[in-house]
């Protein structure tokens, strides 16, 4: 199962990382998944408040959920 998370960074860009994770899988997992992605590449610092990013299940059927 793929999940998306887009992540805001300081340079006012959003960054979208795809996570590789079960159905099931807690959202505080999914998005310091990405938050490490993101943080060991070459983009500015994203931020780093759980409240900030968008997560959902990749695919048609799926909509996008805040957290």
């Amino acid at each position: 199962m793929s999940w998306l998370v887009a992540l805001q960074a300081l340079d006012g860009r959003e960054y979208v990382y795809r996570v590789h994770a079960p159905v099931d899988a807690l959202h505080a997992d999914l998005f310091w998944a990405a938050f490490h992605c993101h943080d060991d590449g070459p983009h500015p610092r994203a931020c780093d408040l759980f409240d900030a990013a968008l997560i959902w299940r990749a695919g048609p059927k799926d909509r996008i959920t805040e957290i």
